[in-house]
């Protein structure tokens, strides 16, 4: 396998000589001073990137690789896209900030947006800097909103790295910080492939699934809870979609006990799933739904939650207590309005789903049907997991459950010495490529899979 050289000069137009040197510079300032996340500081080697354009990033040697990682999940509308790098460019000759009690036309603009696509009557916004922040603070409301303190969430979800997002996350990366006293109470979500309640189908995972929530409600107490927070689509764990009827009767329970329903859509939301938002997969509108990533595709740091005029009520005369100096920073909100608008005006959620329905889906469960080591792929739009095992019948998992293996670091190596970037979390790889991903880009990509997932073949149980 050899990787794919870029030609003399990079998308910038820079020579691939002088960026290497300056890579070079970048790498060794970067161990020197930088101090990175979720990492053993000695143990990593990052990767630098000199350049990117559309589906497609350089390393640090010139190599051209194609992002099917999206990043973590966040260039929906690839990299670099020109609407989107003018608009900051003319925010920032304008106003390039503003503290956030200020109106300015930048944030005015993308609230209406945003409001425009949220199902039902979310339409007030309250944004943040990203989406830790903004499930913390959705939190916040729903506590006060009802006056109550415990949160449920499911295993296996991501929520943030922040005090009350980390708790909230239901993978091991909480550990750690979890000293359990923070007012979370975790519970098991459908997940049909490794299932809790030995279903055998959808319907008996929906409906097991929701009798555990219910009975978890009324055991704790029903008037102690203040919210029930699910990532539509869980993302980081697993892209595991929720069978038909889930979403519905986590609404229902909502509405019974009087809980607030909060809706994490920080990584499925703004049309990776192939709709704006993955909650409307299900004909499900939430309390309150949580944004970030997708909203203006990472340029500028931004997150938000998105508020029901039942909840917003809450605060018409009484003061919301909380905010963030960057709430709704101009160049933030200017780049969501241009990333918006280019979402529309050049159908990148309707390709997302097209390319999901009609290429990408379609490719990986060929590649499921070649590949033993597959246990099973799943997802919609551009958002899929590709579950890889050592033994398909007792579905053993090709690295443990919160770690790696040398198996899924030898495949994750030879992704990359293929030319591919992709995301990897535990024993799984996730293509995940950019909204406006074309269909020769997805081939591309299915085809580095299909040659690397020999290696994934040869380290299954003889």
């Amino acid at each position: 396998m050899t990787t794919t050289v870029s030609q003399e000069l990079l998308p910038t137009g820079q020579p691939l000589d002088a960026a290497r040197a300056e890579g070079e510079r970048t790498y060794a300032l970067d161990r020197a001073h930088v101090f990175h996340s979720w990492s053993a500081q000695e143990q990593i080697t990052p990767m630098t990137i000199l350049a990117s354009e559309g589906s497609y990033v350089w390393d640090g040697a010139g190599n051209r690789m194609l992002d099917f990682s999206s990043q973590l999940v966040n260039t929906n509308i690839g990299h670099q896209h020109p609407k989107v790098v003018a608009a900051i460019q003319d925010q920032a000759a304008k106003l390039c900030t503003i503290a956030p009690q200020y109106a300015n036309d930048a944030r005015s603009e993308a609230a209406r947006l945003i409001a425009e696509r949220t199902p039902g009557d979310l339409n007030k916004v309250f944004f943040t800097n990203g989406g830790a922040d903004a499930n913390e603070h959705a939190v916040r409301m729903a506590r006060l909103h009802t006056g109550r303190y415990k949160v449920l969430s499911r295993y296996r979800s991501y929520h943030g790295g922040t005090d009350t997002a980390i708790n909230l996350t239901g993978d091991p990366r909480r550990w750690p910080n979890d000293y359990g006293n923070s007012g979370v109470v975790h519970f098991h979500g459908p997940f049909l492939y490794r299932s809790q309640f030995h279903s055998e189908n959808d319907q008996q995972e929906t409906e097991r699934a929701l009798e555990h929530l219910d009975q978890l409600i009324r055991l704790e107490g029903p008037n102690s809870i203040a919210a029930i927070v699910l990532e539509s689509v869980p993302g980081t764990a697993g892209i595991m979609v929720p069978p038909p009827g889930y979403m519905a009767g986590v609404r229902e329970i909502c509405d019974r006990y009087g809980i607030v329903f909060i809706a994490d859509e920080v990584m499925s939301g703004f049309g990776r799933t192939g709709k704006w938002f993955a909650i409307d997969h299900f004909g499900v509108v939430p309390d309150l739904i949580t944004f970030a990533k997708g909203v203006n595709s990472g340029y500028v740091p931004l997150g938000g939650v998105a508020i029901s005029e039942k909840i917003a009520a809450t605060f018409a005369n009484r003061p919301y207590p909380g905010g963030l100096t960057y709430s709704g920073h101009p160049l933030a909100t200017a780049a969501a309005v241009a990333t918006i608008t280019a979402m529309e005006d050049e159908r990148i959620v309707e390709n997302a789903a097209r390319i999901g329905s009609e290429i990408l889906g379609p490719g990986l469960r060929g590649l499921a049907d070649r590949h033993p080591s597959i246990g099973e792929v799943r997802g919609l739009g551009v958002f899929w997991a590709i579950e890889l095992v050592a033994d398909r019948a007792t579905k053993e998992p090709l690295a443990p459950y919160g770690a790696s293996s040398p198996a899924m670091n030898e495949v994750i190596a030879a992704c990359k010495a293929s030319g591919l970037l992709p995301f990897a979390n535990f024993n799984r790889l996730h293509a995940v490529p950019p909204c406006t991903v074309t269909e020769a880009e997805v081939r591309e990509g299915l085809a580095i899979l299909d040659s690397v997932l020999a290696i994934a073949d040869a380290h299954r149980n003889s």
